[in-house]
């Protein structure tokens, strides 16, 4: 189907491929993987021309349809109805229907028999493409992918961009091109949705690429494991688990070849040093150079797994009851997040908080680490000492700092030594600890303030997300310290790798209440899918009924209050994205970002501003 012979791509003097081929065929199912920066994203940009290639050559066959989901679809808007935006997937078939519509208009006017057989005709080709069903697929993917019924009709540029991402997942879905590529789709997804599109891809007909840092997503869904390393394409015929297993017995057979090719070549150098100026043995000396030049040689192995060698310590040791709930509710006006929920995390825990978004995952953390208002007690035990990690704090790093002056404000009093151990064991080696934040990307970023948060010598963590932006290496890392950490700590995540590996217990909100079980993930999926099965199963079914009885139920005073207090929430957010937008312009201004009170002042009201951004749009998403 693709064909990619030969190709290179250099970036300046560096070579991101060097004659790098790839065949792909009609029913191959690849995830690409690979450290960030190693080029994963040109590839898929190379195969449908928003790049070009500096050598070598990409041919597919002519009936090849390919559908692309990256990050630019954030910045696509329109009034129209994200339902509306989801069937444009059907172009062929919503232009037959306008047609229909135009010729049933003509025959109210001037009933003739050729438009009669003109519109059996269009009614004909209208079937045959299922234009009937249409909608309700449409309806069923942006469901799936955790759209609320409600939702269909309102227009694409009231969601946020994760949302609207969705939107053209769904579009790309519905399209089935014969060639389907997802660059990061987990990264704006909830648990279900992710469990969701899973089932979806397992029987798609056609083709798909998958970049993705999630290794769980990929061992469900993929057939053949492409990794792009030493400007190449390595293929794995198997999902994630097969293909660690394979490379490394790769690695093995090739380091072995290696060492003996090494050895081979320093008993002909030996050779040629010491018979060279001897007529006798000058001729042979003189074969083995040729034979040397001539030599295919082997590369050694290079060792692309990080192993943490720095342990997060902390001086203090907290009480036995790190944090009591008890009886905490939190709403937004009429809507509650939490009704009277109590629970309670102890010395030693390290709880994973799952579950859909709009939940308020992100509320409970916040409330436990003191920052949300609530009503209800949090009692926190004797010594806990809090630290936070949000993806808010991306933003509260000091962009003019280079990475160590950043991690000494930590306060932490360790050596500049040790810092750097850190930021190496956070893939930041030698001359790169002197990088400015504000060059920084945002996986960089991420890991930078996992450092901070990791080295504060806190007892009780709380990571809300911090996966999001890391390639695998660098959650294979943030594992490790994990696994060695010896305190306290609640996350929230949707990569469940992750969670298998951290989480000792698993929190979830269901009716309003915190709820746990107390083992792994694995040991809580099977719980949840032996005991939820039958339940979800009569939703299903159940489901067209409970639409009706809901709608009968409502009245119109209540839905009049409710598009009031959406209306008020959305004003409140556009005079707040206004203002974090003039925060943004200003802290960009080097007469600010080079005066640093100047520049403290103006991140501190950002900071504050985005934080409320934040609780205005779960507000917002639970009132929509």
């Amino acid at each position: 189907m693709i064909d990619i012979t030969n190709l290179s791509y250099y970036l300046g003097d560096r070579a991101l491929y060097d004659e790098a081929s790839l065949f792909i065929g009609p029913k191959d199912k690849i995830g690409l993987i690979g450290l960030n920066g190693t080029g994963k994203s040109t590839l898929l940009k190379m195969m449908v021309n928003d790049a070009q290639p500096s050598g070598g050559k990409i041919s597919m066959s002519k009936d090849t349809t390919i559908g692309f989901l990256n990050q630019d679809l954030l910045s696509f808007q329109t009034q129209d109805s994200i339902l509306s935006v989801a069937m444009t997937a059907f172009a062929e078939s919503m232009k037959i229907q306008k047609e229909i519509d135009k010729v049933i208009k003509e025959m109210e006017e001037n009933y003739r028999d050729e438009l009669v057989d003109k519109l059996t005709k269009l009614q004909e080709r209208f079937e045959a493409n299922e234009g009937y069903t249409l909608q309700s697929r449409a309806e069923e993917i942006l469901e799936g992918i955790g759209f609320k019924t409600s939702d269909l009709q309102r227009p694409l540029s009231e969601f946020s961009g994760g949302w609207r991402m969705r939107v053209m997942l769904a579009k790309l879905l519905l399209e089935k091109p014969s060639l389907l590529m997802l660059d990061e789709p987990t990264n704006h997804l909830d648990l279900p949705s992710i469990q969701w599109i899973e089932n979806y891809l397992q029987s798609y007909e056609g083709a798909y690429i998958i970049v993705s840092h999630d290794r769980e997503f990929l061992n469900r869904t993929v057939n053949k494991i492409v990794e792009v390393t030493q400007a190449d394409l390595h293929v794995y015929s198997g999902n994630y688990d097969f293909y660690e297993e394979e490379k490394e017995l790769r690695n093995e057979l090739q380091q072995n070849a290696f060492e003996n090719q090494q050895k081979k070549i320093k008993e002909a150098e030996r050779f040629i040093e010491r018979f060279k100026a001897k007529a006798t043995k000058a001729s042979q000396a003189q074969s083995k150079m040729k034979m040397l030049e001539k030599m295919d040689r082997v590369e050694e192995v290079v060792d692309e797994n990080m192993k943490v060698n720095f342990r997060f310590n902390f001086k203090t040791k907290s009480g036995r009851h790190v944090k009591r709930l008890e009886n905490i509710s939190k709403s937004y006006g009429d809507l509650d997040i939490l009704k009277n929920s109590s629970i309670g995390i102890e010395r030693g825990d390290k709880i994973a908080l799952i579950g859909a978004n709009g939940k308020g995952k992100s509320t409970l953390l916040r409330i436990i680490a003191g920052t949300e208002s609530h009503e209800g007690k949090v009692q926190t035990g004797h010594n806990v000492i809090n630290s936070f990690y949000a993806q808010h704090q991306l933003e509260s790093l000091q962009v003019q700092n280079d990475l160590l002056e950043e991690l000494k404000q930590a306060g932490t009093g360790k050596t500049e030594q040790e810092l750097r151990s850190v930021l190496g064991c956070f893939l930041f080696s030698d001359d790169e600890v002197f990088k400015k934040i504000k060059v920084l990307s945002g996986g960089e970023k991420s890991r930078v303030a996992l450092a901070k948060t990791l080295i504060s010598e806190a007892n009780f963590l709380l990571l809300d997300e911090p996966t999001n932006h890391l390639d695998m290496m660098s959650v294979s890392i943030l594992v490790q310290a994990l696994q060695q950490y010896e305190g306290t700590l609640l996350l929230v995540s949707h990569d469940r790798h992750f969670i298998t590996q951290v989480a000792n217990k698993i929190w979830y909100i269901e009716d309003k209440e915190v709820k746990e079980y107390p083992g792994t993930y694995k040991e809580f999926e099977w719980w949840w899918n032996k005991n939820n099965k039958g339940q979800e199963t009569a939703k299903k079914e159940d489901k067209p009924k409970e639409k009706k009885q809901n709608t009968k139920q409502r009245t119109n005073a209540e839905e009049q209050q409710a598009i009031k207090d959406l209306k008020n929430v959305e004003k409140e957010i556009e005079a707040l994205e206004s203002n974090i937008k003039l925060l943004e312009t200003q802290m960009a201004d080097p007469q600010v970002y080079e005066n640093p009170q100047e520049y403290e002042k103006v991140n501190i009201d950002y900071n504050k501003k985005k934080e409320e951004l934040e609780r205005l749009m779960e507000k917002w998403e639970e009132l929509a």
